[in-house]
């Protein structure tokens, strides 16, 4: 049985060389994946089109998921993967940082978040000072 198992492994193993494989999106549209089928059984008695469109929405990013992790382009994958970590990135940032705009020279300035309280924030750029609350 144990020489079944490390055949079929390394058949697999033999089968996924030079492909891409699995990576953060896929993840991600693995987990839109469930979290749609979770809102399709949810949906699916009370409202039949939000049910039919969270079932299409599921499957959709598993075929994708599937397709990206045996797909053969990997600079193109690697690239998506880059795009999609940027993006995750600056939503995490959003999550503990305001991004304000000097109203003088129109500079992009990030200050953490501070709960509700009165901020003096100097511009970097030109110099000028306002406030804001954070």
């Amino acid at each position: 049985m144990r020489n079944f198992f490390y055949r079929l492994s390394s058949a697999f193993r033999r089968f996924m060389t030079g492909r891409y494989g699995s990576d953060q999106l896929n993840m991600a549209l693995l987990v839109v994946a469930i979290v749609c089928d979770i809102l399709n059984v949810v949906f699916a008695r009370r409202i039949l089109f939000l049910g039919g469109l969270f079932s299409l929405i599921s499957t959709v990013a598993i075929v994708f998921a599937i397709v990206r992790m045996l797909s053969r382009n990997i600079s193109r994958r690697y690239e998506e993967n880059q795009k999609f970590l940027k993006f995750w990135n600056q939503l995490k940032m959003l999550r503990h940082f305001h991004i304000y705009r000097c109203k003088n020279c129109h500079q992009k300035i990030r200050v953490p978040r501070k709960g509700g309280k009165r901020v003096e924030i100097r511009c970097p750029k030109c110099g000028q000072t306002f406030i804001r609350r954070i």
